[in-house]
């Protein structure tokens, strides 16, 4: 199975987007409700109809940046938040993508990757973080699929992977999930080390 630009076209045509939940959700929106610099380079990769983009917009943040394969999610970001910058909505691969950010925001991106990503997803991370930054967001704690997305994993499977970058990574159960996902979720806290 090819996951590239042709596939997740084809998901968004034909509405299978079973992982989009038509809002942002609760543990991302009480995690922006706490960030007071509104001035913060953030970056959502995968970042399909980009619902924390737009909630991040709208209180006032300056600098969010969204990249994914296709622009097909943009189209309905655009509708509800014209104006949200068209200049930070990127289309291409993660992992060509250049730039440094202060945070980098995890949502059903690194489960819609094919696993045998998931180093490379690890070290574009890191690269992409300025020194002090962090990527912060959600993983599933749950097998899920092998042959399709959304893919799973655990935290024993998750720490070793993300400790090859991030030493003191935190992988922790949500405690405020959305109902679907409660129980199922883990919330990832991963800090590029300051400049010495």
């Amino acid at each position: 199975m090819e996951l590239d630009r042709t596939y997740w076209e084809t998901r968004y045509t034909g509405q299978e987007t079973g992982w989009d939940v038509g809002a942002v959700t609760t543990p991302l929106k009480e995690y922006f409700d706490e960030l007071a610099d509104k001035g913060l380079a953030i970056l959502i990769p995968g970042g399909g109809r980009s619902y924390e983009a737009e909630y991040l917009h709208r209180a006032g943040f300056t600098d969010v940046h969204v990249i994914d394969l296709t622009d097909a999610p943009f189209i309905d970001l655009l509708a509800r938040c014209p104006e949200f910058p068209k200049e930070h909505l990127h289309v291409g691969d993660f992992f060509a993508h250049e730039g440094l950010y202060d945070r980098i925001i995890e949502q059903t991106f690194f489960c819609a990757l094919d696993p045998a990503l998931r180093e490379r997803y690890v070290a574009h991370m890191h690269a992409l973080l300025r020194p002090g930054g962090r990527l912060v967001g959600l993983l599933f704690n749950d097998p899920l699929n092998e042959d399709r997305p959304p893919f799973g994993g655990d935290r024993e499977a998750y720490l070793p992977l993300f400790r090859k970058c991030f030493p003191d990574v935190q992988l922790d159960p949500c405690y405020n999930s959305i109902a679907p996902r409660a129980g199922r979720e883990l919330w990832v806290r991963a800090l590029r080390a300051p400049a010495e």
